[in-house]
């Protein structure tokens, strides 16, 4: 195999997720003809690579077993328009969801290739029939943070051996939603947790990679304009 001219890392990511991006911007700056070696530990990309050059007017060199990791070679061609389209795409994307009402006070939603439920905004049973808007909200911040760090951990090849997330979050006064009061309001008020890293790594890199997982999470940057996020990170050895 050809010398590559740059590198860029995958880690774990396919090519529907973010790694398409990722090549897009390491490839800008190589001239026609240069290689490209795209590393990636995720199996699907084996496949899915060699047909997206094709699309996109790049050649396909090949790949070779890395350690832990696959490293495929791609030689940068002439048609740059289908990356830029896919580029633009990206910053344009909007999510939506669907919406319908059941029977009893719970609702069907309908997310791309998923349907699942949700039960009233408040309930304090122990065991509910289906997760409530405050249930999702707390997960929606939980989910965004822990595959954000794992994600950015696999993009650094950062080791990580086991993480977890957990959060507590209250309202401002509950009883204003359950119309028992007429003052005060019905807002969360704060949300509080702790997330617990394992990993061999050295703590600053933990650190470093936590504060950057903030930075870039779109579910804490938009929460964290509005409630108070006492989020502590804990690493354990």
């Amino acid at each position: 195999m050809e010398n590559a001219h740059a590198v860029c890392d995958g880690g774990d990511l396919d090519c529907g997720s973010g790694l398409l991006l990722i090549i897009k911007q390491a490839m800008d700056p190589l001239n026609n003809g240069q290689i490209l070696e795209v590393r990636s530990r995720e199996r699907s990309v084996a496949e899915d690579l060699p047909a997206w050059c094709r699309m996109v007017n790049h050649e396909f060199l090949g790949s070779n077993p890395g350690d832990n990791t696959t490293c495929y070679f791609i030689k940068k061609g002439t048609n740059e328009a289908e990356l830029e389209k896919d580029l633009q795409a990206a910053k344009g994307y909007e999510w939506s969801v669907r919406v319908r009402g059941e029977k009893d006070l719970s609702v069907k939603i309908h997310s791309r290739n998923h349907t699942f439920s949700a039960g009233q905004p408040v309930d304090f049973s122990p065991k509910v029939p289906a997760p409530s808007a405050i249930d999702y909200l707390l997960a929606s911040l939980a989910s965004c943070l822990t595959v954000g760090y794992k994600a950015q951990a696999s993009r650094k090849n950062i080791v990580i051996d086991n993480l977890e997330l957990s959060l507590k979050g209250g309202l401002e006064n509950v009883l204003f939603h359950m119309e028992l009061e007429d003052v005060g309001s019905p807002k969360v008020s704060h949300i509080d947790g702790t997330f617990y890293v394992s990993s061999p790594e050295h703590e600053n890199v933990l650190e470093d990679l936590w504060m950057n997982t903030l930075e870039r999470s779109p579910i804490y940057q938009t929460l964290n304009q509005m409630i108070m996020i006492d989020i502590k990170l804990s690493i354990v050895f």
